[in-house]
């Protein structure tokens, strides 16, 4: 690591760390969701969830021109398969669980009436309209990623995020958090579990073909003790103010390719919004 990106790193990890320490242990601040941590250093570099909901209305349209141009001119913009696939789902945070109300009533599950799953609005697609699909979502690929090099700038942040995770998991502070949470747990008649991540994807809880879990009362109360644990020890915050430390260290020290992979998400966008523009965003049935 440069010293560059040491002092950086140490800069926003003291700070945040600091604030910590100032709520002290006897008056825990309520984290619900990531969001109320705050942003990351390397969320500006990364592919949002507004791209990915953008992208796909600019796909689908990319997609119906290129159908109509082969000869199939009433194709969906939001097609069904021919058979509806499997889907499994695993919805959480970075963090674990950390709604205490949702940790009550789920568990590390959620609400079955929610549809996590956003289901295809159109027609099922023939099998006609099938065969010609996937050449068709070729060209629509090759349209949003034009102007980009794929192999060396597309979401380096992403590429990064594995090694970043590892000096995360090795810091010591960070992993005495999470002794300190998993002792707070296991006091209270649990598993004792070696961080939160673990007790979230716990097999015992049995997920189904969907990713949620069937609630059970041990696994609701076992929740229960994660969030309280969480609270208690202020393990998430911690915990994310040490991933912002190591994120500006790694931005620091690779600050060309991180800029280079900001430069390519943002040509990604411009040849989305473009696509929005010239093909406008016509159909009920778009996705959303």
């Amino acid at each position: 690591m440069t010293k560059r990106g040491r002092r950086l790193g140490a800069v926003v990890g003291a700070a945040l760390l600091t604030a910590i320490c100032a709520s002290g242990p006897e008056r825990p601040q309520a984290v619900s969701t990531a969001s109320d941590l705050g942003p990351l250093p390397a969320d500006r570099y990364r592919y949002a969830p507004r791209d990915y909901q953008r992208s796909q209305r600019a796909e689908a349209l990319l997609i119906r021109q290129c159908m109509a141009e082969h000869g199939h001119r009433d194709f969906p913009l939001d097609p069904r398969f021919p058979s509806d696939p499997v889907v499994a789902t695993a919805v959480g945070t970075d963090y674990g669980v950390l709604d205490l109300a949702s940790a009550r009533r789920w568990g590390y599950g959620w609400d079955p009436a929610e549809q996590v799953v956003s289901r295809p609005k159109g027609r099922r697609m023939t099998t006609a309209e099938y065969a010609a699909l996937p050449a068709c979502d070729t060209e629509a690929n090759r349209r949003l990623m034009r102007g980009i090099d794929i192999g060396r700038d597309w979401l380096y942040a992403t590429t990064r995020a594995a090694e970043v995770d590892k000096a995360v998991r090795r810091d010591p502070r960070l992993r005495a958090a999470w002794k300190a949470w998993s002792r707070c747990v296991t006091e209270q008649g649990f598993t004792r579990y070696s961080d939160p991540v673990a007790a979230y994807t716990d097999g015992v809880w049995a997920r189904g073909s969907d990713g949620n879990t069937r609630h059970t009362r041990r696994e609701r109360a076992t929740a229960v003790a994660d969030v309280t644990c969480k609270r208690r020890h202020h393990t998430a915050e911690l915990w994310h103010a040490v991933r912002a430390r190591e994120q500006a260290a790694d931005i620091a020290r690779h600050r060309d390719r991180y800029t280079a992979g900001l430069r390519a998400l943002r040509t990604y966008r411009a040849n989305i919004a473009e696509v929005l523009r010239s093909l406008g965003r016509r159909g009920a049935d778009a996705p959303r």
